[in-house]
């Protein structure tokens, strides 16, 4: 089965979704289930995991529904108050629901560049694997120090870090964010998701030359074992559509043998979010 393991859906308002500024007009739209089948079908990927775009119960609660409603949905990637002190009792109610695969915090919008580090978020983070729910790390690569050491604290959890840790790639640098990402992939508890590149190049005129030395790197270090591969659609039109994206990663993976190319393709994801 191919799997697209990182993509948003969302009921646009301007509030809940205040990340998207004045540049981001493509995004501000709904983005439902529907739309995201037309993308799948046209390049044969049978399923799909849901990833929160707010940090809302709402949302999650509306993700969980859709993927009842609809067989392509295989997961999804929820939000939950992490740091608050009754977390556990929330966990607590969304134990039994299937969908649920994971829990994500966007750790990229927090002004303090060690939030990750902090004690009330990672007693949070402690009790997901009791639940039985892996952790997507969204950062940008300037928190890549701080998330390894937030890796070293839970050995026994499985991570997913999502974009390749967002390098500067509109800005062609490689330094730390290789190095960084060297030293992260050595903890084998965590995976890598193929995804949200093209956003972190210049939106309007990024080419594969820009990208590759990127794309390489992450696979150099996760290998094919633990890369996965995913769209970040719709946020991702900022600077490619879907199928163009999925153009991208194949002729990327197109050197691999077939079984790593299936394994990137769909199985890691159906291995790491228990699909």
């Amino acid at each position: 089965m191919k799997i697209d393991s990182h993509h948003h859906f969302w009921q646009y308002d301007p509030v809940e979704y205040s990340w998207m500024n004045e540049q981001m007009g493509i995004l501000k739209q709904n983005y439902g289930p529907e739309d995201l089948f037309k993308q799948i079908k046209n390049v044969g990927i049978e399923g799909v995991v849901s990833v929160q775009a707010s940090q809302s119960l709402k949302e999650t609660d509306q993700l969980l529904s859709y993927a009842e409603d609809h067989d392509f949905i295989k997961g999804v990637v929820g939000w939950f108050p992490l740091a608050d002190s009754n977390v556990d009792s929330v966990l607590e109610q969304y134990a039994s629901n299937r969908w649920l695969k994971g829990v994500r915090h966007v750790v990229q919008d927090e002004p303090d560049d060690r939030f990750i580090l902090g004690s009330d978020f990672n007693r949070g983070v402690s009790l997901l694997k009791e639940f039985n729910l892996v952790y997507d790390i969204l950062i940008f690569e300037r928190q890549l120090a701080a998330s390894i050491e937030f890796v070293d604290q839970h050995p026994d959890l499985v991570f997913v870090l999502d974009h390749v840790a967002k390098p500067r790639i509109k800005d062609a640098l490689f330094e730390p964010w290789s190095a960084q990402m060297k030293d992260l992939s050595k903890r084998e508890n965590v995976y890598c998701k193929l995804s949200g590149m093209a956003t972190e190049a210049n939106w309007k005129n990024w080419s594969l030359t820009d990208l590759q030395p990127y794309m390489e790197t992450a696979l150099d270090c996760f290998g094919p074992d633990r890369m996965m591969f995913g769209s970040d659609w719709p946020v991702a039109r900022l600077a490619v559509e879907y199928e163009n994206w999925v153009e991208v990663c194949r002729n990327f993976i197109s050197t691999l043998s077939t079984d790593e190319q299936i394994k990137i393709e769909g199985t890691n994801a159906v291995e790491f979010y228990k699909l």
